[in-house]
């Protein structure tokens, strides 16, 4: 059995309060009344939600205060009405001290919707917090007289379980200082980058559905393949994701594509989409694709816009490697969501290897074909002859989003749920634990507030045997010390180039610190046993030696050499190559003309013009100014969830005691709409590498730019 891990730092939480006794009288904005029978309407708490904390807003007491403890009388009735302020996903729950969750609501991820959650306050009540996040967003409830006094707020301080490079605790420490050179500009999200064997280009994938070639020169060229028409409408995380050419591709001309096409005729009613996975070929000069060749070869039908993982490698066995996500559902439960072994915990398709992919690796052979499949069943794929799908190489994903071989192992980056992220390396019929395990750390689907004392270390000896659930090789929490690492982990390569302070490690990184376009890469040291150590790299000329824009995607050409895709913030939609800090020196200053060109922040543009964050838009700005309201039935017979949106304004309120409320979805131009079961797609910093830029609902990169 695997205990819990943590270690923890206790923060003082603001020792604010509001709402005290009656005698104190009426606070501003909220009613004074102190009991529940002399109560006519909840007392209003209004908090805002960003990845930094909760922010107090009112009564006055709480007004400029992050993560303010909120006092509280029992027996009264409260109403807690907060503003989503960066566009990530939040909900609000209540715990007890055990850490249990009492009341919460769905995760909303819709930049300025609101949402209320009415409660009782009773004395079990100790904390309330953003699911997805946690490590920040966390306060006190104080419920009686005194009890403010003697309340303290505990956040996640995982030290060396979490990858924390020998500290316990403490920011990850700072590693060899780098600088980039922009090739090619002008993209929107750009989410692949490859090269073709027996061609000197590279190859870049952008989220709208194009593949542009980089001369070896730099700058980027015409589109090399438009499959625009072909995709899905472009919300949460659809679009074309990934690319691989064929090992042999200088004689076959033959690529793959991973994109969101719109849902099969017999897939559910209810499902969002379908991932296909299609091969092209190109003209004998490689000039351009030919018309018609697209044979799809496998088609996977998706619950949500969520989790579709994307990532295609072809592995040193000349087999293709294709990853798919959970499917998207919040906690890898809701419909499209598989039973499985694990009955302490709801869900899901990470532990399911029967009904369908999601939440897996699968290997294929594209030169061969079987009597019902357009391609091959490698004959030691782990389950052929066994339960399961012939697909599986290996299960336990919630949304691996980049993979790819280094030294012939197989490294998956998969995308936490609510504290920590992870890098597996990845082995033939491997288990990596979701939704059992998140990282090294226990999960439970009813409380995920809380880490679960104890989990299975392996499935029952029924189940495959007993096969056990392989840790990560790197982990980290979203935060520590109360600074914030990251949010989604973005997978790379064992470093082989030409700089010698990276020389043979793992360089990997994250999207963005705190939902702003600021990216981290990291270089972690390989090892033989544990979880490896990693240190942050230092971006030369840049400020703080921050990275500078979302971080989607790291590439790798044939010479080891490793390539930052990065959208909006100061670095736009671009590509990046990692060069020693050396080879910048003498360029200075932002956007100012070099050597070699026009640099950012220090960094030197092989290309022309850079496309910077009021360029770099996903999508429409354009909204109707009303949308529409509706009522969805909650779990508790006679309450409702209120639904109004407005322009780009959602609110929706919630009635405690139900556990488990929709939360709303902001769509402008149509109704906010929620899952069947009543949940919400999205959840966790995970469920949008993509969804912060593709935008819910059709919003631009940019509104991100602006926060």
């Amino acid at each position: 059995m695997t205990g819990d891990p943590r270690n923890t730092d206790v923060h003082q939480a603001s020792r604010r309060r509001f709402l005290g006794a009656a005698a104190a009288g009426a606070l501003a904005g909220v009613g004074g009344l102190g009991s529940a029978a002399a109560q006519s309407e909840p007392e209003i708490i209004r908090l805002g939600g960003e990845i930094a904390g909760w922010q107090g807003r009112a009564p006055d007491t709480i007004a400029g205060e992050t993560n303010p403890t909120l006092d509280l009388e029992p027996g009264t009735d409260y109403r807690v009405v907060w503003e989503n302020l960066d566009g990530m996903g939040h909900n609000v729950a209540l715990l007890d001290g055990d850490g249990a969750t009492l009341e919460r609501t769905e995760v909303m991820s819709e930049e300025g919707t609101t949402q209320s959650l009415t409660f009782t306050a009773r004395e079990a009540m100790a904390e309330y917090i953003c699911e997805p996040h946690s490590g920040t967003m966390r306060g006190a409830l104080a419920v009686g007289e005194g009890s403010a006094s003697e309340t303290t707020t505990t956040t996640e301080s995982p030290g060396d379980e979490a990858g924390s490079a020998g500290s316990a605790g403490g920011p990850v420490p700072q590693g060899p200082t780098i600088a980039l050179e922009t090739v090619a500009d002008g993209f929107q999200v750009p989410t692949d980058f490859a090269t073709a064997p027996g061609d000197d280009r590279q190859f870049v994938v952008d989220l709208p559905g194009q593949i542009y070639t980089v001369a070896s020169g730099g700058g980027r060229g015409e589109p090399f393949l438009d499959i625009s028409d072909r995709l899905a409408e472009r919300v949460g995380e659809r679009g074309l994701l990934g690319l691989a050419f064929h090992p042999d591709f200088d004689e076959n001309r033959r690529f793959y594509l991973r994109y969101s096409a719109p849902l099969s005729e017999d897939a559910p009613d209810e499902f969002s989409h379908t991932e296909r996975l299609s091969e092209f070929r190109v003209t004998e000069d490689a000039t351009g694709v030919i018309e018609d060749s697209e044979r799809v070869l496998l088609a996977v039908d998706e619950p949500t816009k969520f989790h579709n993982g994307g990532a295609l490698a072809f592995g040193p066995d000349d087999y293709l490697y294709v990853s798919y996500g959970d499917g998207g559902g919040s906690r890898d439960t809701g419909p499209g969501h598989a039973a499985d072994w694990y009955e302490e915990n709801t869900g899901g398709n990470g532990q399911d290897v029967g009904e369908n992919l999601l939440g897996s690796i699968v290997r294929i052979d594209v030169d061969g074909e079987t009597s019902d499949k357009p391609y091959g069943i490698p004959e030691d794929n782990p389950l052929v002859g066994d339960a399961g799908l012939d697909e599986h190489y290996a299960w336990g994903f919630r949304n691996p989003w980049r993979m790819g071989f280094s030294d012939g192992d197989l490294y998956v980056a998969d995308v936490g749920q609510s504290r920590f992220e992870e890098v597996d390396r990845v082995v033939k019929g491997g288990n990596y634990g979701w939704n059992v395990k998140e990282g090294t750390h226990c999960y439970s689907t009813a409380n995920p507030g809380a880490i679960p004392a104890e989990c299975p270390d392996s499935t029952p000896p029924d189940v495959r045997g007993g096969e056990p659930l392989r840790d990560p090789v790197i982990e980290y929490p979203h935060a520590r010390d109360g600074e914030t690492i990251g949010l989604s982990v973005i997978g790379g390569y064992v470093y082989d180039g030409a700089i010698g302070s990276l020389d043979g490690t793992y360089v990997f990184g994250d999207y963005s610190q705190e939902g702003n376009p600021q990216g981290s890469l990291f270089a972690a040291t390989p090892s033989d046993e544990g979880l490896w150590e990693f240190t942050k790299l230092e971006i030369a000329g840049a400020d703080d030696g921050e990275l500078g824009g979302y971080l989607i995607d790291i590439g790798r050409d044939d010479a080891g050499e490793l390539y930052a895709l990065t959208s909006a913030g100061d670095l736009g939609g671009a590509v990046h190559k990692l060069v020693s800090a050396d080879e910048s020196m003498g360029m200075t200053g932002n956007t100012t003309t070099g050597t070699n060109g026009t640099t950012i922040n220090g960094t030197a543009t092989v290309s022309g013009t850079t496309t910077g964050a009021a360029e770099t838009t996903v999508g429409s700005t354009d909204s109707p100014a009303t949308g529409t309201t509706r009522e969805t039935p909650t779990g508790t017979a006679g309450s409702a969830t209120e639904t109004t949106a407005m322009a780009t304004e959602t609110t929706a309120t919630t009635t405690a005691g139900t556990n488990a409320t929709p939360s709303a979805e902001s769509t402008p131009g149509g109704t906010a709409e929620a899952n069947p079961d009543g949940t919400s797609d999205a959840e966790g910093p995970g469920f949008g590498v993509l969804a912060a830029l593709a935008g819910l609902a059709g919003v631009a990169a940019r509104r991100f730019v602006r926060r």
